[in-house]
Order: structure tokens, then sequence, then C-alpha cells
């Protein structure tokens, strides 16, 4: 089966995002709408909800336009004691709305206590000690629920970096939902990941990026929500990202997984019919359709 029919796509590619004050949200069946248009096959779940929680009234949405859900990003702070309890009661729901509407993956996002994306942390070890703890505990529960837990690395959270990645590899089973985007955003290869974790690899996130505004995210010149929406994530094929690359490694793999267009984005007000993020992501699936056919 070609990779084509593993395209998804995610709310906040159409600028759906759980963060305060993000930006403007536009109607769940109008994104729907817009996925089928592209042609993609799929959705994730949005931000907590977002979409319905009971799986038969989600399910029912979804069937309406064609789509199966894939997975969901569920973003739990797992490094500080006062936070532990609420975020996995928070990960118990998602995974049981999950679960229930036949997605395969809990996309783990490794939050931080701070609002937003724009404030960089260092875990301390007794910190690192306590995330690791309540990892374990987060694929339990996506276990109980026959779903594997796939970690998202992501700027402002707390696993960016490669050797972040690295650390939690060797001392998590916990599976890895690699994100082009955010991995190469803190300097990271994405290809070199996906090398190192052949077996880990269970979804994937495909993002392509503007380097000169990443350069100055990483300097600290540029918070990280402004960079998007200055447009600091592209089209696929129009940035720095080695998409092509990244998907021949997993394919020659034996990569079996989704990958979802996911390029962040922020608006400001509801776009006119046929423009706004639809123009993005069918750009994204056309890129991805050249590479299929070669």
């Amino acid at each position: 089966m070609t990779f084509l029919a593993r395209i998804a796509g995610a709310p906040i590619t159409w600028g759906v995002d759980g963060s305060p004050g993000w930006g403007h949200l536009m109607d769940r069946e109008r994104i729907l709408a817009e996925m089928q248009q592209v042609g993609l096959s799929a959705t994730e779940l949005g931000p907590d909800g977002y979409f319905p929680q009971d799986a038969e009234a989600l399910r029912a949405l979804l069937a309406r336009f064609g789509l199966a859900l894939v997975g969901g990003f569920v973003p739990a702070v797992l490094y500080r004691a006062d936070a532990v309890a609420e975020s996995l009661a928070y990960v118990d729901r998602a995974a049981a709305t999950l679960a229930g509407t036949g997605a395969p993956v809990m996309v783990l996002g490794p939050d931080s206590h701070h609002p937003g994306y724009d404030v960089q942390i260092d875990l301390s070890e007794a910190e690192w000690d306590t995330f690791l703890t309540n990892l374990d505990l987060v694929v339990e529960i996506g276990s109980a629920r026959e779903l594997a837990t796939a970690l998202h690395p992501h700027w402002g959270m707390a696993v960016v970096s490669q050797d972040h990645v690295e650390r939690v590899l060797a001392q998590s089973r916990v599976d890895l939902c690699i994100d082009t985007g955010h991995l190469a955003l803190a300097g990271a290869d994405p290809v070199v990941i996906a090398k190192a974790a052949v077996d880990r690899v269970v979804h994937v996130h495909l993002k392509d990026l503007d380097e000169g505004l990443a350069l100055q995210v990483r300097s600290g010149d540029l918070a990280f929500r402004q960079a998007v929406i200055d447009g600091l994530f592209l089209p696929l094929g129009d940035g720095s990202v080695d998409i092509e690359g990244f998907i021949d490694v997993l394919e020659a793999q034996g990569y079996e997984g989704w990958y979802v267009i996911e390029q962040d984005t922020v608006l400001h007000a509801e776009p006119e019919s046929g423009e706004g993020p639809i123009v993005s992501a069918a750009r994204s699936f056309a890129f991805l359709e050249h590479l299929a056919d070669g």
C-alpha cells in the first residue's frame, strides 16, 4: 500500500490549538469538510473538548465526512507532582475516546507548566525522575486500552531536543511520534532520529520549516507563537526540512503508521470560503502525491 493512503490531517493545521488565546477556532464541521476536500483519509482528535468526547458521537461525526480517527495530541504535565493527577485524568479520558473511536495511537505532548509554547524549560534531575516515572503510567493507560503511546518532542515542552529524545528512548518504553518541524526547529535532524529509533516510531507529524524564522526562535529573538503567525511552518516542500528523505527512510524501514499533515497555524478570523488553511493543506498533499508517484 502506498504511503499516500496513510495521510491524515490535524485540527492545528486549521488553527485549532488548546492553548489560551492561541487564535480563532474554525467550526469543526467546516474543517472536516475541508480535510475531505483536500483528499485526506483521517484526522487527529484536536484539543480537549473540540470534538465530541463520546466515542459513538465522534464516530458518527467523522463518518459523515468519510474520515477515520488515527490519534490525538494529548498534552500532560508529568514532571510536577502538583499537576500529575489532573494530567493523568485527562490522559485517561482522551485514551477512552481514542480507543472507542478506533484510533491506534495516543500522541503524548510532554507539556510544560507554563501556558503556551514560548517559555523553554530545562528539567532538573529530580524532575526527570518524576517525568519518567509518570511517563510509564501514561504508557500503561494507553496499553490498557490497546493504544500505542507516542511521545511527541515539542518546542516549549519538557522534551525538545535530540538529547532529550535519546534519553527518553533509553530510559522508558514509550514509542515516538516524530514531528519533522519541531525537531528541526530544535536543531535536530529528523532523518537521523528516524534511523536511530527505527523500532520505536509509530506516528509522524509532517511539517516544513522557514529556517530564517527558526533561527530567530532558537536565539530567543522571536517568540514561538509570533513565529507561527509570521509563517514559521510552511507547506511541505517549501522549506528547509528534507521531507522526501525522511519519508524514504521510514518507508525503507517498514514504517506502516500514519503521516499527519500538521502545519501549526494561528488564525485571527474566519477565512473566506476556499481560502485560509485549506490552501496550504492542499499544497502539502499535492507535494506528497508527487513523492508517491515518483
